[in-house]
């Protein structure tokens, strides 16, 4: 079975310039109409990062403001997973360097 690496995209920044809001403060007052308590640097960061967790409750009052589905509001994106090299081996044109042999200090001699 090949394993997929799996990743998304918050696009949360961009429905909010579609509607015309462009201050993340702007949101605020219309998360707490729907029950969502959340201080301006919490959505700030929820605009302008990409979240790691998100309450699903969240999730439906943005797609609420906003008219959309989950599906707009995140792009998901899979692939699948390339096949990591053995750590040890070596290209084929690097040379394997002798490493019991050191090189000798030079001596700096004034003229």
């Amino acid at each position: 079975m090949t394993r997929r690496d799996v990743d998304y995209t918050w696009r949360l920044a961009e429905l909010m310039a579609a509607r015309g809001l462009n201050n993340t403060t702007d949101l605020v007052p219309l998360l707490a109409e729907r029950g969502i308590a959340l201080s301006r640097p919490q959505v700030y960061r929820l605009v302008n990062q990409r979240p790691e967790r998100v309450s699903l409750q969240l999730i439906a009052a943005v797609c609420d403001i906003f008219s959309c589905s989950p599906g707009d509001l995140l792009t998901v994106t899979a692939a699948d997973a390339r096949h990591k090299k053995a750590v040890n081996a070596s290209p084929p044109n690097v040379v394997t360097l002798d490493r019991s042999t050191r090189p000798r200090r030079a001596n700096i001699l004034d003229e």
